[in-house]
């Protein structure tokens, strides 16, 4: 059953008799007498979490150590705002998942405007419910996965929370009548009610996504010497926006004040994001030992030609070689990778998995 907030009219999956519900977006408490919606119809998602989406029939994941992912590629196409590489950075991203890091193809949700189910196309509405299934319900040891290809911006902040004076935001299918998804919600929804021993990962493949997600810290780090340091983005006005002690790291395309693009190549080829195109690539060269091996990796592979970028093989590759056939790539990009957290942690230490 759902329910509007009273606040701010997000859809809220209501509890079995539950007399009141708070919105995880706004945090305004609505009352539940007279609201209820009707229920969604009878062939909605039945794979154990909740009933927003479909799904092949399947067994549903084990109740603890889950894995689970949702997966947004847009590509905006026919408006001036046209990407080319987004659905095929969603393809690839679930094949590695699958393939490489063992996630249930049942527990994986995507959006991209390829699908034929209303609930799966990434319009905001959509996005926004896709982030609340993510997190419903976590428990010690699950692993849960955002992925992101698609537009990103900026608007202002006048609240004082952002270091920088400016929001990140995403642009969902149809943020020019509904407006975009900024980065206070993303962490309201889905980094706030991770709980203690479940770990969440987002990569956002989007311009300006630094700290999408509002982590408290920012891996500063020199490519060259490979040396760090945390900046410590926390509220000065105090606001919580951490976890409810679990984990949350996000790779990010860019620094805030950079732009993400897609990877252009010297002979006609299927267009990716650079990013995403980076991560994988990462992966599938044994690189991704660590969390500071994984970041310098796929600055390494954005910053340099990448003439044998097939020659690798693996699992990941298989498909990226059937979407990216007959060409080499110059980047020359001057966009850089970024990792952000929700707590400080050694990078070359702690060992990068999903």
């Amino acid at each position: 059953m759902l329910v509007n907030c009273s606040n701010c009219h997000t859809a809220l999956q209501l509890p079995p008799a539950a007399a009141s519900i708070r919105c995880a977006v706004c945090g305004a408490l609505t009352k539940i007498a007279g609201q209820r919606a009707p229920p969604l119809p009878s062939s909605s998602f039945s794979g154990g979490y909740q009933n927003h989406y479909p799904t092949p029939s399947a067994p549903p994941p084990p109740a603890h150590g889950r894995k689970r992912a949702v997966i947004v590629g847009i590509t905006y196409r026919y408006s001036r705002h046209q990407l080319k590489g987004c659905i095929n950075d969603a393809r690839c991203m679930k094949y590695l998942l699958v393939n490489r890091f063992k996630f249930p193809e049942s527990s994986i949700l995507m959006l991209t405007e390829d699908e034929t189910d209303p609930y799966r196309i990434p319009t905001k509405h959509n996005i926004r419910m896709a982030m609340y299934w993510l997190v419903q319900g976590a428990q010690p040891g699950d692993s849960l996965l955002f992925h992101y290809s698609g537009h990103g911006s900026q608007q202002r902040n006048y609240t004082g929370d952002e270091i920088d004076g400016f929001d990140e935001t995403l642009l969902p299918l149809d943020f020019q009548t509904q407006g975009m998804i900024v980065d206070d919600e993303i962490n309201a929804t889905m980094v706030r009610p991770i709980p203690r021993g479940a770990k969440l990962h987002a990569i956002i493949d989007a311009c300006h996504s630094g700290t999408i997600l509002d982590l408290s810290y920012l891996c500063r780090m020199d490519s060259r010497s490979g040396s760090y340091a945390w900046e410590d983005q926390r509220p000065r006005s105090g606001i919580w926006k951490g976890t409810s002690g679990g984990e949350a790291i996000c790779f990010s395309g860019c620094d805030d004040d950079q732009v993400s693009a897609d990877t252009a190549a010297l002979s006609k080829v299927t267009t990716t994001g650079a990013m995403t195109f980076a991560f994988i690539q990462a992966v599938e060269r044994g690189q991704a030992t660590t969390y500071g091996n994984m970041l310098n990796a796929m600055r390494s592979i954005i910053r340099t030609s990448q003439d044998d970028f097939l020659s690798g093989g693996g699992v990941a590759t298989t498909l990226i070689s059937m979407l990216l056939t007959g060409g080499s790539f110059g980047f020359g990009l001057t966009q850089e990778p970024q990792l952000s957290s929700n707590e400080p942690f050694h990078v070359y230490s702690k060992p990068f998995s999903l």
